[in-house]
């Protein structure tokens, strides 16, 4: 018998092992290995389906098959899928007939002041020493001015986009390419205010419109001569058309008398229509014994008086837009939208370069006017 001081040890049953598993039958190996094959296979061919590399950082990106257009959530770049490639095959033969009717037009010019000096010199120097001087004085420097901000307009590059670094992770930091798409035709990024000129063959930043008059596009760098060379173009115009309407006047042939029985007498039908007839008639047979000097003032005249219609218009058109703070190509993608730019004078000062303090005496004078009533 065990003494009563010594220990009590207990006996613990443990529950058996759970049976192993029974092995899989020679059937239905094959078709779990199967299965097992195409789940990894749909798998991997979703992934690679569905892989997509920014063309700004190159980082890939997995997107779903229905997104064309998407944005890189690292870059910021934008890229469009359904974006064609551009072709430049004729873009050489675009930039010869611009170059050709820039030509073509510089010759027209120095034609109009070549024959406004030889036809007018002459006989304003006739008419007195001092107006001769100041005739050749004027045309000398509206000649300068119209022919250089026409030649910097045309043969200026009207300002390509910065080039920053696209294409690889490490250089392109976070936000870098913001809103920037990848032009097809230049093979490199473009922001959002940059357009693509297929004339030109470049992107131009804050591209305005393609002149032919100029050959070249109206962009950042040269925007401000193109319209430095609109108001010259215009003020030499208007110039020519006065001094050969004055020069045609004081060297045209007499007219012909009318009688003045015929301005005092009882007015009817018959005598007006004779009396524009004998004015007409009187006109032409003037014209007839008109020398060659004489042709050149008219077409001088009739020419710069078109011209400067065209120009005026276009002027109009073009300050109205630096008024409202938008370009040509902003107004047509904008129009029949709800986007509204700020009208305001100030436009038209940055546009132009001035500073702050050369315009704050005359804007705080335009602003302080008053009209006082009693």
């Amino acid at each position: 018998m065990d003494s009563p001081d010594s220990a009590t040890i207990s006996t613990v049953t443990l529950p058996p092992p759970p049976p192993p598993p029974p092995p899989l039958s020679s059937a239905s190996t094959p078709a779990l290995q199967h299965a097992s094959s195409q789940e990894d296979h749909y798998v991997a061919s979703i992934t690679e389906e569905h892989e997509v590399t920014c063309w700004g950082c190159g980082l890939i990106l997995i997107l779903s098959p229905y997104t064309p257009i998407f944005k890189c959530g690292w870059c910021g770049a934008i890229t469009n899928h359904n974006a064609v490639k551009g072709d430049n095959s004729y873009f050489w033969w675009r930039r010869m007939r611009d170059r050709c009717f820039v030509c073509v037009l510089l010759l027209f010019m120095s034609f109009i002041i070549g024959g406004g000096i030889w036809a007018i010199y002459p006989i304003v120097f006739s008419i007195s020493y001092f107006c001769g001087v100041v005739h050749i004085t004027v045309s000398v420097m509206l000649s300068i001015t119209t022919l250089s901000t026409y030649t910097l307009s045309a043969f200026r590059s009207p300002g390509a986009p910065p080039l920053i670094p696209w294409g690889s992770y490490p250089a392109v930091g976070k936000g870098g390419l913001e809103g920037y798409t990848f032009c097809n035709f230049c093979s490199k990024p473009k922001s959002s205010n940059s357009h693509h000129c297929r004339s030109c063959g470049m992107c131009v930043l804050d591209m305005d419109h393609h002149c032919p008059f100029i050959g070249n596009c109206v962009g950042a760098a040269n925007h401000r001569v193109f319209i430095l060379f609109l108001i010259s173009a215009v003020i030499s115009n208007f110039y020519v058309s006065i001094i050969s309407s004055f020069a045609a006047f004081y060297i045209w042939p007499p007219i012909r008398n009318l009688p003045i029985s015929v301005l005092s007498g009882p007015t009817d039908y018959m005598m007006v229509n004779g009396f524009l007839k004998e004015i007409a008639f009187s006109f032409f047979a003037s014209v007839e014994s008109l020398s060659l000097r004489g042709f050149v003032l008219i077409y001088l005249f009739i020419a710069s008086v078109s011209v400067e219609i065209g120009l005026c218009v276009l002027l109009w058109q073009q300050m109205s837009f630096i008024y409202e703070g938008k370009t040509y190509l902003i107004h047509l993608s904008s129009r029949g939208s709800n986007r509204n730019s700020k009208k305001d004078c100030q436009n038209i000062v940055r546009f132009f370069g001035c500073p702050y303090s050369a315009t704050r005496c005359l804007l705080g004078f335009w602003n302080s006017r008053k009209i006082h009533t009693k």
